[in-house]
């Protein structure tokens, strides 16, 4: 334990001393070499955020987590710290802006997210009940629902008569979520739910079931995946795993919509996924979505990675 401490002051001070070297023998701190020298996205964000908070300026430590608001007065602030002059670098300014705003709005996000998440299911809520019921619209247009408490809610995947006993572990975001996929994707939210009650007969990927055993064809419970898949989403936010997505997207700072346009992403590949996998029976849910999680943190893992693209404007990123 003891040599690792050392191991770590060594190589701290040993990157300390490089940095004074590049930035006398270049005339240019850290901040500008990254911005010039790294394309806009993942891997500039990412450098010029690790760059900040391994500073020893108190300044440049504390600028990932200012108010958006104080942005712009915080790159003043920290180009008069560097003795950078703004009218010979102004791409700086414009760089650090960007990167600055993904930065703080993913932290952000973290937080509106969160709250969600700790927000329980409240039946007594007209909002929460309003949007319960627009689920069941958008995903059974041509089908009434009988009543509130009622077993139709089986048929779209929730366990029991009352679906608010599943939104226990995710909250109000498991709702947000499912109702976004099935009011922004209908038409994918709808056929992905049929497939799920009828695999056998799914036209998402008829020449794969084709080329299986067909009385294999497993289905899945389509609401408590969704919740599932809004725990998986959530902490792949939380552990800071879609940093390079949202990097990659999102050319300010990723929302709330950038959010749940990922997690209609991975509901698809999910459903793609179990397809493929062609589990056994439902109790293979479990590694089937440990395999999956595994296999999107791989991807993630490429700073290049933008996993849904056509959800977001990364073709006119102006993190220059």
């Amino acid at each position: 334990m003891f040599f690792q401490v050392c191991l770590y002051f060594y190589c701290k001070f040993l990157w300390r001393c490089l940095k004074f070297v590049m930035r006398k023998l270049t005339g240019r701190c850290e901040l500008q070499r990254i911005c010039y020298n790294t394309k806009p996205g993942a891997s500039r964000t990412m450098k010029i955020e690790t760059s900040l908070r391994d500073s020893k300026s108190k300044l440049l430590q504390t600028s990932v987590s200012v108010h958006p608001d104080a942005i712009e007065k915080t790159i003043e602030d920290i180009m008069e710290l560097k003795k950078i002059n703004p009218d010979i670098n102004p791409q700086l300014g414009i760089s650090l802006q960007a990167c600055l705003l993904q930065i703080v709005g993913y932290r952000n996000l973290i937080a509106d997210v969160e709250k969600l998440r700790r927000e329980p299911y409240d039946s007594d809520n007209p909002q929460h009940e309003e949007m319960l019921l627009k689920l069941w619209k958008f995903l059974k247009p041509n089908t009434p629902l009988e009543s509130r408490i009622s077993k139709q809610w089986c048929e779209i995947g929730f366990q029991g008569d009352d679906p608010k006993t599943d939104f226990r572990g995710m909250g109000l975001l498991g709702l947000y979520n499912l109702q976004y996929f099935a009011e922004r994707d209908a038409a994918a939210a709808q056929q992905v739910l049929s497939d799920s009650l009828h695999p056998k007969c799914s036209k998402f990927s008829k020449a794969e079931w084709e080329k299986k055993r067909m009385d294999k064809a497993i289905g899945y419970s389509f609401a408590i995946v969704g919740i599932n898949i809004t725990d998986l989403a959530y902490n792949l936010l939380v552990s800071g795993a879609l940093k390079t997505h949202f990097y990659n997207i999102a050319p300010e700072a990723p929302t709330l919509s950038h959010f749940q346009q990922t997690f209609c992403y991975l509901m698809h590949e999910f459903h793609k996924f179990w397809i493929e996998e062609d589990p056994m029976d439902i109790m293979e849910f479990n590694r089937v979505r440990e395999k999956f999680r595994k296999r999107i943190i791989r991807q993630l893992q490429n700073p290049d990675m933008a996993l849904c693209p056509h959800f977001a404007a990364s073709e006119g990123l102006i993190n220059m």
